[in-house]
């Protein structure tokens, strides 16, 4: 085992840059969005959803550009949305259960578990070429327009006290800090991959493993940090919109990236983790639509399967 410091405080750095970084631009998204008149589930499903997948996308599309780098763009897509659902979702209960969201389970789970889906078909016979990516994408549109006709339908489901009132937010400001932050994702999104790859190759494990492991769960640290603190606040609609929207751009939005970008064939099995992913979906909202709602006890399943599908896969 040769395993270089530089590859552990590359891996270290790029987690700490992609946190910090993707967070503050999902809050300049936000505002924006908030200033331009879009309507709060537009911003908490939309905005938030895609703003804490831009990690997952920019390390996949990276990643699939690097020669058999497919492995590591497809274990990161698979192993962040199990993250989001196990990790993320379960710790959220555990903090605050999520009543009576039946609604929001059955519409935005089904879409998600319909992308997933869509991707494990592409997918399953061992590789992403560029039109199955592009009709991820064209998937993509077609789900972020149902979000937005649902959108139009109802209330709030994001809490803008920390968006603040429109008249004082300065568009210029956070057009910079917006632009900034990307920049400093996409940096962050760099340095994890390379250092990804090289703790791969100094532990002598494939990129697929590390992808479905480290990767994963680093890139679904922003998604951690918003679920958290949406909990703390009691802000359910938020929870769910975010690690549902998530998914399905993991699924959607990162899959097309892959799959054009990449263009090829897998190296490993990604059957069982897929299957893994597909399971504990279903799982979470079968746990859901038991009384209507998510408890303690639900979240704690949640967790607890997290390091069994972990062992799995």
């Amino acid at each position: 085992m040769d395993l270089s410091l530089t590859a552990v405080l590359q891996v270290l750095a790029g987690l700490v840059l992609l946190t910090f970084a993707a967070d503050r631009l999902v809050l300049a998204a936000a505002r924006l969005s908030r200033l331009w008149g879009l309507s709060p589930i537009l911003i908490g499903a939309v905005v938030v959803g895609l703003g804490t997948s831009l990690p997952e996308m920019l390390v996949s599309g990276l990643a699939a550009a690097e020669p058999d780098g497919l492995d590591l763009a497809l274990g990161n897509i698979v192993g962040s949305n199990v993250a989001n659902v196990a990790l993320v979702l379960g710790l959220s209960v555990v903090l605050s259960p999520i009543v009576g969201q039946g609604k929001i389970l059955m519409r935005e789970g089904g879409l998600m578990l319909v992308g997933m889906m869509l991707l494990t078909f592409f997918a399953w016979d061992g590789g992403l070429s560029r039109s199955e990516g592009i009709i991820l994408g064209v998937g993509l549109l077609v789900a972020l327009g149902m979000l937005v006709i649902w959108s139009r339908r109802e209330g709030a489901a994001i809490d803008l006290d920390e968006i603040g009132d429109r008249a004082d937010i300065d568009p210029r400001k956070e057009i910079l800090f917006g632009t900034g932050s990307l920049a400093v994702t996409l940096l962050g999104a760099q340095l994890l991959v390379r250092g990804a790859e090289e703790v791969a190759l100094g532990l002598g494990v494939s990129e697929a493993l590390i992808g479905l492991t480290l990767v994963a769960v680093g890139t679904s640290l922003p998604e951690l940090a918003t679920a958290l603190a949406a909990a703390r606040r009691n802000e359910n609609d938020l929870v769910l919109g975010n690690v549902l929207g998530s998914n399905l751009f993991n699924a959607l939005g990162v899959g097309a990236v892959a799959g054009i970008i990449g263009n090829g064939t897998f190296t490993a099995d990604f059957n069982p983790s897929m299957v893994a992913m597909l399971a504990i979906a279903v799982l979470a909202g079968i746990l859901a639509i038991i009384g209507n709602r998510l408890d303690r006890w639900q979240g704690a399943v949640l967790l607890a399967c997290y390091p069994v599908v972990l062992f799995l896969i």
